[in-house]
């Protein structure tokens, strides 16, 4: 017993497995080409990255796996276009984004002969999506780390979604296990993305003081945290997150003009930045409910294999 193959557009990976895009700097070329060695789709996270850098990362992987690979860009990075199109000119079979609806970068994509695949968190804007031309929709519940679109919970969604378009819809937000693989399939999901559980991988570019905050952390340690690009986050609780819950919010030295809007209370890709390199103190670490799953670092290849054998036991039990 396998997992079926997930086909978005022209581009099929053997497994409906997507790797989450996650930044700053955590998931780059080291674990999307991981991820679409082993058959999954491995996805860069550009957000926080120049064109340039974006552009190497994008390179590399190309060069070093035959598997499908995208980028994950938020639309609300003041350079959202000029990343896209330095992912497009270096070959990348998708792009993902969210934090935001570009109407844009459907038309980008389909002259670059690339699918894309906007992440939504209602069924309004997935019709719309689809309308636009998206290849296939990911479908994101607030149980997901990072910026969140929506205050309900991915399999509340989930079924709204799937009556709303005929694209393949992607299930994202909590998802930890095999078992929860098999259920977003059961309920009609073409495939699963998974980003906390990749974020505590062997090639994720997540220093090891970040990977085992996510090895220690509990249900009780992941909150919903106060962005200055006006969404809410969700992270692991940290001396910063409690700072941010007391409004004593660490002050900017300075401004990159990084979003298209932003409060202004602290700088967020500071924050992330700081986490990046280790300091979790005084840095933000993004995390999804799924993260008080973790329990140890594998590679990005036995995460997979655990994954599919976590399935295949919950397909099997079921028909036993």
């Amino acid at each position: 017993m396998e997992l079926p193959t997930l086909t978005i557009g022209a581009r099929t990976a053997r497994l409906p497995i997507i790797q989450g895009g996650m930044a700053v700097r955590i998931s780059l070329g080291p674990l999307a080409t991981a991820v679409a060695d082993a058959g999954g789709i491995g996805l860069i996270a550009g957000s926080g990255l120049s064109p340039a850098e974006l552009a190497e990362e994008v390179r590399r992987t190309r060069a070093a796996t035959s598997g499908v690979i995208g980028v994950n860009i938020m639309v609300a990075v003041r350079i959202f276009k000029d990343l896209v199109h330095a992912a497009l000119a270096e070959g990348v079979d998708l792009v993902v984004a969210g934090a935001g609806f570009s109407r844009d970068v459907f038309t980008w994509c389909r002259e670059a002969g690339v699918e894309f695949v906007p992440i939504v968190g209602s069924a309004r804007v997935a019709r719309l999506a689809e309308k636009f031309g998206a290849s296939a929709v990911v479908v994101e519940g607030c149980d997901a780390g990072g910026h969140l679109g929506t205050d309900r919970h991915l399999f509340d969604l989930l079924p709204e979604i799937l009556d709303a378009v005929d694209i393949p819809v992607i299930a994202a937000g909590g998802l930890a296990t095999g078992a929860d693989i098999k259920r977003a399939l059961d309920a009609g999901a073409a495939g699963v993305q998974m980003g906390s559980v990749f974020a505590a991988t062997v090639e994720s570019s997540a220093p090891d003081a970040f990977k085992q905050m996510y090895v220690a952390a509990t249900a009780d340690d992941i909150i919903v945290t106060r962005s200055p690009v006006g969404l809410p986050g969700r992270a692991i609780t940290s001396p910063l997150t409690e700072r941010i819950a007391r409004a004593d919010y660490p002050p900017i030295e300075r401004c990159r003009a990084c979003l298209k809007q932003c409060g202004k209370e602290y700088c967020i890709i500071d924050a992330l930045e700081i986490a990046q390199r280790g300091d979790v103190d005084r840095g933000l670490i993004f995390a999804g409910t799924s993260a008080a799953h973790v329990h140890d670092i594998p590679t990005a290849a036995e995460l997979i294999d655990r994954l599919c054998a976590e399935w295949r036991a919950a397909s099997e039990g079921e028909h036993s």
